[in-house]
């Protein structure tokens, strides 16, 4: 399977719905790159809010905020200022939000002596770190690299619902290292819920890795045969 789990038609018409919008903060005056931003500054206030451990807050500004990030792309399309600046600028600020945001969740477990969220938090950002450079290694050597189970629409959505699940289950019970957290043996806890949405992002941003690395091998080869 090569592509995620949310289909294009989905994600065209989520764009479709917040075309209106995107539009309305344009003529306020709102750039595309301005929007950009604005979705950045917003990314980082719940990277502060999960490492404050408001798990709740951090799970909805992720959502709101990954929702908002379709709008710049939505402004640029429909007022004809689509830049490749613009898309390079795009691309970093949200590779480094989500970076940031899972930093977070991973300060907050460390915090609340809870090593299992830590681990999932960390392979959750190493391996989501490599999908988006094995693409952006696939474009430049010419050929396509956005196939995979889970880009990062997919991931910032179970994240969300990790995040929210985790708030509305109370959070992480804090423990001493030397024993689990009520929430580890609990798996409907705060904690287990928001594991296990991690492990979800840490897997099949793994499993996305190696479909690219097929999907490059594969483009390449046609391309030395031909």
């Amino acid at each position: 399977m090569s592509g995620s789990f949310v289909s294009p038609e989905t994600c065209d018409r989520i764009r479709h719905l917040g075309q209106p919008l995107a539009l309305a903060l344009g003529r306020l005056g709102l750039t595309p790159n301005g929007l950009t931003i604005v979705g950045f500054v917003g990314t980082c206030v719940a990277a502060v809010a999960a490492a404050a451990q408001l798990w709740l807050a951090a799970g909805i500004l992720v959502l709101a905020f990954g929702i908002f990030d379709m709008f710049d792309g939505t402004l640029a399309r429909a007022t004809g200022r689509a830049s490749r600046f613009g898309a390079f600028l795009d691309s970093t600020l949200d590779r480094t939000g989500e970076n940031l945001v899972l930093g977070g969740v991973a300060i907050a477990c460390a915090v609340a002596d809870y090593p299992t969220g830590v681990l999932a938090a960390v392979l959750a950002l190493a391996f989501a770190s490599v999908v988006t450079y094995a693409r952006a290694r696939a474009e430049a050597l010419g050929v396509g690299g956005e196939v995979g189970i889970a880009p990062r629409p997919e991931r910032l959505v179970v994240l969300s619902i990790g995040l929210v699940a985790c708030g509305l289950r109370g959070g992480i019970v804090p423990t001493s290292l030397l024993s689990p957290p009520a929430s580890a043996v609990d798996l409907t806890g705060g904690g287990a819920l928001l594991s296990i949405a991690l492990g979800v992002i840490a897997v099949t941003s793994a499993v996305t890795v190696v479909q690219r690395i097929v999907h490059v091998r594969h483009q390449l080869d046609r391309t030395t045969h031909q």
